[in-house]
């Protein structure tokens, strides 16, 4: 697949040993890091539908720690070599996987399968609650090529 420009992959390491295991989802000498701001985490119902929004500013690092998450990119930046191109990836506990998110390009999500599905962002910026950096459009605008629902159902 193509990817949308200024959007990173990279495939995580989960490390076992006889306790469990360990997996980075970040450090700082990845060419994939920027800065750090904050950390969250968010959650989605399996259903539901966590889209779209896209930010002027900030870069996200999503890292789906629990379940699996389709999630899902629309470049609408007008100029872009990528102008009008979806990428879709399936993130999680079968794939783990660190995606870095460019500013200006809309994302959501939804949880695969039965289970909620959790990620873990690492954006760039600080969430300002009196001026957020989101612009926020509905999970089925018509003007992203794009159908949440299963194929198929």
């Amino acid at each position: 697949m193509e990817l949308i420009q200024g959007v990173q992959l990279r495939q995580l390491k989960i490390i076992p040993d006889e306790r469990g295991f360990l997996m980075e989802m970040l450090r700082c000498d990845w060419p994939e890091f920027d800065r750090f701001a904050q950390s969250y985490v968010t959650m989605c119902y399996p259903g539901l539908y966590k889209a779209w929004h896209f930010h002027e500013k900030q870069w996200d690092h999503f890292v789906c720690i629990s379940g699996m998450s389709r999630v899902v990119l629309y470049d609408s930046r007008t100029g872009s070599p990528t102008e009008g191109k979806l990428n879709i990836f399936h993130l999680g506990v079968l794939n783990p996987t660190l995606l870095k998110i460019p500013p200006l390009v809309h994302h959501g999500f939804t949880a695969e399968g039965n289970q909620p599905s959790m990620i873990i962002n690492f954006p760039t910026e600080l969430y300002d609650y009196a001026n957020p950096d989101e612009i926020h459009f509905p999970w089925d605008d018509p003007s992203i090529p794009y159908n949440w629902e299963l194929k198929d159902r």
